[in-house]
């Protein structure tokens, strides 16, 4: 089983990726008095009786079912962990697993980070998506008016994944988890994102024997950003590459109508086409557009999305400043920089965006 260290400024853990993780649990676990597991109603009928069979029978078990996606990220189901975490007498040598995907994640690291003002929490998933973000610490529910504007900087004490899980996965949660892998990729460099078109040429290889190989490739690229900056006061915005526009879909759409990486891979290519007219990036567009076709997304703003209230919610986003909107931009593969973009470019580039020509 391979370990990768993640350390940050206030801590250091590790993340334990392998095929048959699940079984190095037990040990993992036996200091504390309960284990809450939060967990979705899509993940549960697959997988909670391995995990729970893995936990420790000195340790108190009780399990938290929450809709699946980003239905489980609302303050009501917030409060309804709270009061389970309090009916089940959980204290501060207790531990909340999140065993689903990035939303569980997400969710019930917040709920740790403030049930007793913070306990022990343990991330466990079970999807590709969450290879980005059960690293890191951020963690948060969605408000109405914009997504995870509610959160806390909050580490795990370890990362559990288990590869096997993967199997599992539709393919649509594939490709919503596969596109943070690319991020990672334009991020790190022009190799990794060679790499990704070899191994992964079309939607038919996203279950890969070298998915695993790639997914750590792309955690460590992560690792190496949260340990320069791990409360985003600087380089770990670049990590938000494609979300300005992505989470700003993904609220105007209403929450879980399109997935995260749906929603992202739609921002990715959009920030490239900023980048190419704004930081002069050398970059063959047209090629990668039929790469992400052939993988099974579509890259195409929707139509029935307007820009004036697509913008009002990227104003919303967490990178601007005194209400300009700042962008994660390429200056080439590699090399990202934050850099404010005036709204006739967006708006421009939008529409352009939006009729879906862009293979010239």
């Amino acid at each position: 089983m391979e370990t990768i260290i993640i350390d940050t400024e206030t801590k250091q853990y590790p993340v334990y990726i392998a095929s048959g993780a699940l079984q190095e649990l037990g040990p993992l676990v036996r200091k504390y008095t309960r284990c809450m597991v939060i967990t979705d109603q899509n993940v549960r009928p697959l997988h909670l009786d391995k995990l729970l069979s893995q936990l420790p029978e000195s340790a108190e078990q009780c399990v938290l079912t929450v809709p699946g996606g980003e239905d489980a990220k609302t303050f009501e189901v917030y409060q309804e962990a709270l009061t389970f975490a309090v009916e089940h007498h959980l204290d501060r040598k207790s531990c909340i697993l999140a065993f689903g995907g990035g939303a569980v994640g997400d969710l019930a690291g917040f709920v740790a980070a403030t049930y007793m003002r913070g306990i022990a929490f343990i991330q466990i998933p079970t999807t590709i998506l969450a290879h980005d973000s059960a690293v890191g610490g951020k963690v948060a529910i969605n408000h109405p008016l914009g997504k995870n504007l509610v959160g806390a900087f909050y580490q795990p004490e370890f990362v559990l994944y288990d590869t096997d899980f993967l199997r599992t996965l539709p393919k649509k949660q594939l490709l919503s988890g596969f596109a943070e892998l690319v991020k990672h990729a334009l991020l790190s460099d022009g190799e990794f994102l060679k790499e990704l078109q070899t191994k992964i040429p079309d939607g038919g290889h996203l279950l890969s024997p070298h998915l695993p190989d790639l997914l750590k490739k792309g955690i460590k690229v992560k690792a190496d950003i949260v340990r320069k900056d791990e409360k985003e006061t600087g380089v770990r915005a670049f990590l938000n590459f494609g979300h300005t526009l992505g989470h700003a879909l993904e609220a105007h759409g209403g929450f879980g109508k399109i997935t995260h990486g749906e929603a992202i891979m739609t921002g990715i290519v959009y920030a490239l086409l900023i980048s190419r007219e704004q930081t002069g990036l050398q970059f063959d567009l047209p090629q990668f557009l039929s790469w992400i076709e052939t993988l099974g997304y579509d890259w195409k703003i929707p139509a029935g999305a307007a820009f004036d209230e697509i913008y009002a919610y990227m104003k919303r986003d967490k990178k601007t400043i005194a209400g300009n909107i700042h962008f994660v931009l390429l200056a080439s593969v590699g090399k990202p920089v934050l850099a404010e973009v005036d709204k006739e470019r967006l708006s421009r580039l939008f529409l352009l965006q939006q009729k879906g020509d862009l293979h010239t």
